[in-house]
């Protein structure tokens, strides 16, 4: 473990929570949007998407290191393994026979993106990154402190 291990770890879950906070918005900027793509000759409304995070470090040579030279339970930050889109929530359908994209029966299919649990999640996204910018600022602290007592 290095002097900037710890910083490491922080500014990966900071840019983590960066990402994750963009597709919240991305998501809250679609709310409305029932032209997202054209599939089979139909415009299809936009799709939820959402971030999936894993450990960082998760491949053999990084077991192989930790197991050869230095066991330790000390995390390696997180990385953003892949951003899906939620394709099994259906969209809600409004009644609306005079939009350009109602059906037959005048019902509009609406993105699958409901505002209320949005805002739950960049409420949560935002409380992480605030603590992670909490644990950089005292890691940092915590260096400047230490090269005073070098000076010293």
């Amino acid at each position: 473990m290095t002097m900037f291990h710890s910083m490491n770890t922080t500014t990966s879950a900071l840019t983590a929570q960066r990402l994750r906070m963009d597709v919240i918005s991305s998501n809250m900027a679609n709310v409305d949007t029932t032209r997202a793509t054209f599939e089979n000759g139909e415009w299809q409304p936009y799709k939820r998407k959402s971030v999936v995070l894993k450990p960082q470090g998760e491949h053999f040579s990084s077991f192989l290191h930790t197991a050869m030279y230095k066991p330790s339970n000390a995390g390696q930050g997180v990385t953003v393994s892949r951003i899906i889109e939620d394709n099994e929530t259906p969209g809600e359908l409004l009644y609306d026979p005079e939009h350009p994209d109602a059906n037959a029966e005048g019902y509009v299919e609406m993105p699958n993106v409901d505002p209320l649990r949005e805002m739950v999640d960049l409420m949560s996204a935002t409380r992480s990154y605030e603590g992670n910018v909490t644990v950089f600022n005292a890691n940092k602290s915590m260096m400047m402190q230490a090269l005073q007592i070098g000076r010293s």
